[in-house]
């Protein structure tokens, strides 16, 4: 017989040790970037009652995706311990191409968005091949393309300037509709409870089918309760405005597709196995190479999706496309939300929370009207402070024989 939230006959963690394990051994999770949010929101709130009106954070929700894809896409690069220096380049080039086919070539869009998001792919192919292959640092490759991709973006733009995307296409649409109907924004985050519950109750029957420790069912529930709260909170504020965006909901079905991938599948598995070390993943039958190059691939193509993402909320593309603070946001976004710089440690969700914390303080500082000099600063710390963090965390790690 097993008591709720204490030990049973099938291994079941109690939530207190559980919770004393995870703080003791270095593994702090989510915590203390969903501390950081609360305490910037309280704190614009106070400074500003417009920050937490449904509008805003309904602005903010759109803000967040485009620069949110290209997080995600270095989240994978991270993960085996690389950087990837060119994606701002790369969502410029991916933008700059499909705009060229679609409005001044008249190619129609979908062909010119497949195209578009293919040019990032292969321009990751072309990175995992200096790096992995030839053994050239990831960290000249990337810098040299985000110099050349800077470039060809240049190039292919030619004196056009600016190009105006059609206001109706279907780019322009990705960050401009939304769905009204109050129930869509609703069942999104009924389906997302939902399925993190059933997913993991299922692993915690697997888990004591084959005599393994599984975690408790009040920490199960505590973890559904909060993300239930959430969800649906944030379902009420996006209806008092116009509805749930269709750009949060495509970035939602990425993470978690993306997720599933990182965390269900073999590949993913090989993703960590690499980031954990390179010689260990080698004898134990991975292919480096392969891995390698594919992480660079995914990376450009998430940063071409997020390229189309940045055309449509301003609905062009120009020679200025490339902002010289989006590399920076992207990879930030991806390390403040609890990616490691260290490699082997991290999660798709670490896009989500460190673009929103990136985006709250850039909407926080555009409502007080302060100098954007001041966001940097204010991003740069806390940059910092996450980075401390996954170091002690790695510390504690090593200290506990974990890492």
């Amino acid at each position: 017989m097993s008591i709720p939230g204490g030990s049973s006959a099938h291994g079941a963690e109690r939530f207190s040790d559980v919770f004393g394990r995870k703080v003791g051994g270095g593994t702090f999770g989510g915590v203390p970037v969903l501390l950081g949010l609360i305490a910037i929101w309280i704190t614009f709130q106070v400074l500003n009652p417009h920050f937490l009106s449904p509008r805003n954070l309904s602005n903010l929700s759109v803000d967040i995706v485009g620069t949110g894809m290209i997080a995600v896409g270095v989240i994978f690069v991270l993960l085996i311990g690389e950087i990837d220096l060119s994606v701002g380049s790369v969502s410029g080039l991916a933008s700059a191409l499909f705009a060229v086919l679609n409005v001044n070539f008249g190619m129609p869009e979908p062909p010119a968005i497949v195209l578009g998001v293919l040019c990032g792919t292969a321009v990751g192919f072309v990175h995992g091949f200096f790096t992995a292959v030839v053994g050239v640092p990831a960290f000249v490759v990337t810098l040299a393309g985000l110099l050349g991709w800077y470039g060809l973006m240049l190039s292919i733009m030619g004196a056009y300037g600016t190009i105006n995307l059609d206001d109706q296409g279907l780019v322009a649409q990705l960050t401009n509709y939304y769905f009204s109907d109050v129930a869509a924004a609703y069942a999104l985050a009924a389906v997302c409870t939902a399925g993190y519950f059933l997913t993991t109750w299922r692993d915690v029957k697997r888990r004591r089918a084959a005599g393994v420790p599984s975690r408790a069912p009040v920490w199960i529930g505590v973890r559904t309760g909060v993300l239930a709260v959430l969800a649906f909170a944030a379902a009420y504020v996006l209806n008092q405005f116009q509805g749930l965006p269709l750009a949060l909901l495509i970035f939602v079905v990425v993470l978690v597709i993306l997720d599933y991938v990182l965390r269900r599948t073999a590949y993913g598995r090989m993703i960590f196995a690499l980031g954990g070390g390179v010689e260990a993943a080698r004898r134990a039958g991975i292919s480096v190479v392969w891995v390698r190059t594919s992480a660079f691939m995914m990376s450009s193509t998430m940063a071409a999706i997020g390229g189309l993402f940045l055309a449509s909320r301003i609905n062009s593309v120009s020679q200025t496309s490339v902002s010289t603070d989006l590399l920076m946001n992207a990879i930030a976004a991806a390390v403040i939300g609890g990616t490691s710089l260290f490699g082997g440690r991290g999660s798709t969700w670490s896009a989500l929370l460190g673009v929103l914390v990136i985006q709250s303080i850039a909407s926080g500082v555009a409502l007080m009207d302060i100098q954007t000099a001041v966001q940097f600063m204010i991003t740069g710390g806390v940059l910092l402070l996450a980075v401390v963090i996954d170091t002690l965390s790695r510390r504690a790690q090593r200290a506990h024989g974990r890492a």
